[in-house]
């Protein structure tokens, strides 16, 4: 593909800086960019960079100026460049069918118009709308339902009587609806508690490869519009996670956790059960969050505190052995002083 840079600025609603003819024929790295190429600029560490680029244009932000390149002035840059990649590459439309390699039990209602590969298994009771791709290995249970335009890559599990939305995407490995770890008397008996609940997954979630999602005690563990899931995640029974809310990799969620509209969870941190976070939470990386967090607080460490404390913590730590010396320098002197006060007294 060849665009002028005019012409992308058009698409993207922005401004030109410098050459607005140039030809534009890939998106590549700031660093690796040369004559044809565009590359952006949205995080500002990287500024450095601009100078030295060879990239034929670059996307940046309003306020940013570098004589003798050519410039697109977007309003975000890293939504621009999202739009970019998908004009320069488009995702490859699937022939819809049913493989006569693909098992369809009785009862399986399967849209014509999805697209169904070899090896993929479809329960009864089961539906699959238009426009869904299951890919090699898909596995879906009795009465599930996959809503329209969503993709399962391979290998996904879908358990009885889960609900996938719309336009939903399932990396490979996803399991939704395993059972909740839910048992009574643990560490003596450990008696299983059945989970009769299901797995909603409203329209518009993505979920990252090898992510696990109990299905609810009783009732179901909700994922809501919009939300974004990264590889590795354990959402666990009877969890809610409000719309448009991300949740990064290796993060815990413990049962019957609710998480409000826009949380953000960084990547390793463990939420207990029971408890709520509120709208647009942020907790950093490798937190340990323990109890309710009130909405748009920010928060880190383990056990959870504000961000700024943690901040003001975490600059105290390479401090400490110089701070234990001055400790123990001053108890000496102490000490000393001490004696010679009982000395005089005598």
């Amino acid at each position: 593909m060849k665009k002028s840079l005019n012409e992308l600025a058009a698409f993207l609603g922005g401004d030109v800086s410098g050459d607005g003819g140039v030809v534009i024929e890939r998106i590549r790295g700031i660093e690796e960019a040369g004559e044809g190429d565009i590359t952006f600029l949205a995080n500002p560490k990287y500024r450095k960079k601009l100078d030295a680029t060879a990239a034929g244009a670059i996307i940046v932000a309003p306020g940013t100026s570098c004589p003798g390149k050519n410039l697109l002035i977007v309003a975000d840059p890293y939504v621009a460049l999202g739009r970019l990649l998908a004009i320069f590459h488009p995702e490859e439309e699937e022939e819809p069918g049913v493989s006569e390699n693909a098992s369809i039990e009785p009862g399986a209602d399967v849209s014509p118009e999805a697209a169904v590969y070899p090896g993929v298994h479809v329960s009864r009771g089961a539906r699959i709308e238009r426009k869904a791709i299951l890919y090699p290995g898909v596995f879906i249970g009795r009465e599930a339902i996959v809503g329209e335009g969503s993709i399962l890559y391979p290998n996904v599990v879908v358990y009885r009587r889960c609900l996938i939305g719309r336009r939903v995407v399932l990396h490979a490995g996803v399991v939704v609806g395993s059972d909740g770890f839910g048992f009574a008397r643990p560490g003596k008996e450990n008696i299983k508690i059945p989970q009769v609940g299901y797995v909603q997954i409203d329209d518009d979630v993505e979920i990252g490869a090898n992510t696990t999602i109990d299905r609810g005690a009783l009732g179901r563990t909700w994922i809501q519009k919009g939300v974004k899931i990264d590889n590795l995640v354990q959402i666990a029974h009877n969890v809610v996670i409000g719309e448009y809310s991300v949740i990064v990799a290796q993060v815990g969620i413990s049962g019957s956790t609710q998480l409000g509209t826009g949380v953000v969870v960084g990547g390793q941190a463990g939420i207990v059960g029971h408890i709520r976070l509120g709208d647009h939470v942020m907790v950093a990386a490798q937190s340990g969050v323990h109890r309710d967090v009130p909405p748009g607080q920010i928060v880190a460490g383990t056990p959870h505190i504000p961000h700024k404390d943690w901040l003001k913590i975490g600059a105290c730590l390479p401090k400490l052995p110089e701070l234990r010396e001055a400790v123990a320098d001053l108890q000496r002197r102490l000490a000393a002083l001490e004696e010679r006060q009982k000395g005089g007294e005598s």
